[in-house]
């Protein structure tokens, strides 16, 4: 037991006569390890651009909101009255009348 942990701790193992097997399992643990981190690096860098999306999604909606109220009430007729009237034109005092065309074969 004593022997194999100096054996260990002196690195024995990466240089007897069957080190290639260790070498090729220290080299795919590392191969291994380097692209866990990658992957996990990349997973979190989505993350980061899905909130700033998210963010700027919210962003955007609060101001089609605000452009949509904005445009309702300069749609509304008492706004459009009082533009006209600035210029001189005001709303008429007779209502329109329907005009019917009456098609006969």
């Amino acid at each position: 037991m004593k022997k194999g942990f100096y054996n260990i701790l002196k690195a024995n193992f990466l240089i007897s006569e069957d080190a290639v097997k260790n070498w090729r399992f220290i080299v795919f643990c590392t191969v291994l390890a380097i692209v866990m981190i990658a992957s996990s690096h990349s997973a979190e860098q989505k993350v980061h651009q899905i909130a700033r999306l998210n963010n700027e999604v919210r962003e955007l909606r609060s101001e089609f909101v605000e452009r949509r109220s904005d445009l309702m009430k300069i749609k509304m007729e008492s706004t459009i009255t009082e533009k006209m009237v600035e210029k001189g034109i005001g709303p008429s005092e007779t209502p329109p009348n329907k005009i019917r065309v009456i098609i006969k074969d």
